[in-house]
């Protein structure tokens, strides 16, 4: 099992940056598939990008040049740059694992972008 614990959401503006950290509970050396997903108020919950050991990185297309995931395996932590924020990137973003099958999600943390 792995407990997930997300951090940084906020307030941010149209144009500024914000950086979301999701602190895993054990070594994610192993956690093969690592991710951050939003889900808007009457939006279905969607995938914002993935960190694969084996296959890199990945974003969806409308966050794509905006936000990088990366991983701190020293830290047990991935982390999710957002930069040039839009209103429309305002959400509940999910931190997530797949780990031997099972999905791990954390509670969320809200960030909230103004024009």
């Amino acid at each position: 099992q792995v407990q997930l614990v997300e951090s940084g959401g906020g307030l941010g503006q149209a144009g500024g940056s914000l950086r979301l950290s999701c602190a895993a509970s054990r070594s994610i050396f192993s956690i093969n598939v690592m991710g951050w997903y939003r889900q808007a108020p009457g939006n279905q919950r969607e995938l914002v990008a993935l960190d694969s050991n084996s296959g890199g990185t990945n974003c969806a297309d409308f966050v794509k040049g905006r936000f990088t995931i990366s991983r701190d395996y020293s830290k047990n932590t991935i982390y999710l740059q957002m930069d040039s924020l839009k209103p429309e990137d305002t959400a509940v973003y999910f931190c997530n694992a797949v780990d031997e099958g099972y999905n791990y999600w954390g509670q969320g943390t809200q960030v909230i972008v103004s024009s």
